[in-house]
Order: C-alpha cells, then sequence, then structure tokens
C-alpha cells in the first residue's frame, strides 16, 4: 500500500508495516500494514509476536502532546 493511502486509513493510529519501501529522501513510500493500534505498547506486542522482516512503526497523524519523539 502507498504511504498516502496508509495515512488516510490509519490516522491516529500506530501501525506495523512489513516489506517497507523507502525513497531516496529514506522516507517510506510503501508497505504492508500489518497491524494497527491507537496504542504503541500493542504495536511492540504484536512486533514480537509476528517478528516481521524489513518493518516499521510509524505514528500516522498529529503527535500526541505526551509523545517524545528522537530524530
Amino acid at each position: 500500500m502507498k504511504w498516502d493511502q496508509i495515512k488516510k486509513k490509519y490516522t491516529d493510529n500506530w501501525i506495523l508495516l512489513e516489506d517497507v519501501q523507502i525513497d531516496e529522501d529514506m522516507y517510506i513510500s510503501e508497505g504492508k500494514v500489518i497491524y494497527f493500534h491507537p496504542n504503541k505498547e500493542e504495536i511492540y506486542k504484536k512486533l514480537l509476536e509476528l517478528k516481521p522482516k524489513r518493518s516499521a512503526i510509524e505514528f500516522v497523524g498529529n503527535i500526541p502532546e505526551d509523545i517524545a519523539v528522537m530524530l
């Protein structure tokens, strides 16, 4: 699924992606959504359960104020 489609469909959720494709600017361009949830901890539980290859975890939407972001 293309990143623009993912953003529209999974707004305000954490998503676990598999088979992630990265563009020349190192941004996700597409991937297969294998799990989504508004709670980040649930994503990590599913990550440990599924152990996907070439995966990424992203938040789609505005980052909540109680979340710190490291770049």
